[in-house]
């Protein structure tokens, strides 16, 4: 038996629910630290909202026992990232950790050919992410296709770029700021404002800054998780977790008599409501959450996804 499936079969796994905001490092992938915090938690159940690349650090929402069946509504919530790239140079992947492919001269341009540059690439667009990505074909992830080195095609795919600016430049380096919808490659974005510049660019460094509905997060980095373990066991890393309701923060909410809270849990539906058709985070009466639900044009109030945190 390898070692470390023996060393998690001595693990009391409990069961546990809430949102732990993590502050990925750079150089892990987001399962090996998802692993770790959750070995860490002794969380029975848990998962996180969307891959960060192992060059990246930022936020990484993870999502223990109830609240993982909303990681799917995380992992489609718009995001903000700083990076930095390196013009003049591109990679197979886009990033520092790939391969380079070609280096070629930066030509002077200004601040307002810059601005031109990144003007096109706002808005919904047209992308090609990386080959180096998690996206698959045939069931198989085109990373593992492409280090084979078998010829990877990526069909473009329509994003949604907010906010994409240059915040700070230093010679052939740029720093930069993206708000984006879910899908967006910043990798992506910045291989093609290097295009348009003319000279090529890679990304040397990432960092997710939010993630909605957590657009002022407060991170913990798994040293500093260990910490807190160190000086207050599970107690002090439990009053670090945010509640399920949180994730949906973003929804309107219905409070319910604890009589219909009870009949929608359990799926039947309540009818003759007043509000808008729509989605909504039904509580019950002491503002726990009971389920995503959503209000028909009738007015017949019906579960989504239902709740248990005891």
């Amino acid at each position: 038996m390898p070692r470390e499936r023996s060393r998690s079969a001595r693990i009391a796994w409990r069961r546990l629910n809430g949102i732990l905001l993590l502050d990925k490092p750079s150089g892990a992938s987001s399962n090996a630290v998802l692993q770790q915090v959750r070995r860490l938690f002794r969380a029975e159940k848990g998962g996180h909202t969307g891959s960060l690349d192992p060059l990246a650090t930022g936020l990484l929402p993870i999502c223990f026992g109830e609240a993982t069946k909303i990681a799917g509504l995380l992992l489609g919530a718009d995001k903000a990232y700083e990076t930095e790239c390196l013009l003049g140079v591109t990679t197979d992947s886009c990033d520092a950790d790939g391969t380079v492919l070609e280096r070629r001269p930066v030509p002077a341009f200004d601040e307002a050919a810059l601005e031109a540059a990144l003007a096109t690439l706002r808005g919904r667009i047209g992308q090609v992410p990386p080959i180096y990505s998690a996206l698959k074909r045939g069931g198989e992830p085109l990373y593992r296709i492409a280090r084979r080195g078998e010829a990877v095609e990526v069909a473009p795919r329509a994003v949604d770029v907010a906010r994409f600016e240059c915040i700070a430049r230093d010679a052939d380096r740029l720093r930069l700021i993206v708000e984006c919808g879910s899908g967006t490659y910043v990798r992506s974005l910045v291989r093609d404002l290097g295009e348009r510049l003319g000279c090529g660019a890679h990304v040397t460094s990432l960092r997710r800054l939010w993630a909605a509905p957590f657009r002022s997060p407060r991170m913990y980095t798994p040293e500093q998780l260990g910490a807190v373990a160190d000086a207050g066991g599970e107690a002090a890393l439990d009053a670090l977790l945010l509640p399920l309701e949180s994730g949906l923060a973003d929804h309107p909410r219905i409070a319910l008599e604890r009589e219909d809270a009870s009949r929608l849990a359990s799926g039947q539906v309540i009818a003759g409501r007043a509000e808008a058709a729509g989605r909504y985070l039904a509580c019950g009466p002491e503002g726990r959450a009971v389920a995503l639900a959503e209000v028909d044009r009738h007015g017949a109030l019906r579960c989504l996804r239902g709740f248990v945190c005891d």
